[in-house]
């Protein structure tokens, strides 16, 4: 385990002929997954979430384990102190923007609730939707609001599976830069799944490549990328 890993997984898991074998640490602020769609990088996330139970692993957070299936051992999603948001992430219909923020805030007190939901509003700068429902939200609105109640719990890491792909460029760089700056502020690390090179490059992040199931290593994005440069180029200049 690296010394300064917060978050170190060993997952083996096999889904009809495919094989997932991610082995890998997590400690830097912001780790990209990097790879083609179909490399296991949805399913790496939803194991760490604890949506899906891996055939084998190993995952440890802090001083904490999660999952080893050696033992039986596994934590349930909802106490793992792990954020997830998804490709399609899913605001509950019946409920406003507020009361969908406020659905995991439930253990704390009143007033620390209400703190905690001025917060997230103001973060998202969606406080004048507090309360539509779900259905009279643009898609902008819509990830704004599914982010808020992602990181409202605060949670002790934020798992992003490309949530923003059907998002335009502009809208999606101002998101990135209200989630930036409370990860910043809260000190909460973040694994975002990506298969845009360019987007990678964007983030000066940890990057992690994941091909065919494997880790194929992982390291600075300017470095583990580098081998990549001329499909960068070609992408940026098709933008």
């Amino acid at each position: 385990m690296a010394e300064s890993a917060f978050l170190t997984a060993e997952i083996s898991h096999r889904i009809g002929s495919f094989h997932l074998e991610a082995h890998f640490h997590l400690s830097a602020p912001w780790t990209v997954l990097f790879g083609p769609s179909g490399a296991g990088k949805s399913t790496v996330l939803r194991v760490l979430a604890g949506l899906v139970a891996p055939s084998e692993g190993r995952i440890l957070m802090g001083n904490r384990v999660l999952l080893d299936t050696r033992s039986g051992l596994t934590v349930a999603p909802g106490h793992r102190g792990i954020g997830f948001l998804t490709q399609q992430p899913a605001l509950f219909p019946h409920m406003s923007v507020r009361r969908n923020i406020a659905f995991g805030l439930h253990q704390l007190a009143r007033e620390e609730r209400e703190q905690r939901l001025k917060e997230m509003l103001a973060l998202f700068r969606i406080g004048p939707l507090a309360e539509r429902m779900p259905s009279e939200l643009s898609g902008g609105e819509y990830q704004r609001a599914a982010l808020a109640r992602s990181l409202a719990p605060r949670p002790e890491l934020l798992l992003l599976d490309e949530p923003f792909s059907g998002l335009d460029a502009e809208l999606k760089a101002s998101i990135l830069d209200d989630l930036s700056a409370w990860l910043r502020k809260s000190h909460t690390p973040l694994l975002y799944v990506s298969h845009d090179l360019v987007e990678a490059y964007q983030t000066n992040a940890e990057v992690i490549v994941l091909e065919n199931g494997r880790i194929e290593t992982q390291g600075p994005v300017h470095e583990v990328l580098a081998p990549k440069r001329e499909q960068l180029l070609q992408q940026i200049g098709a933008r």
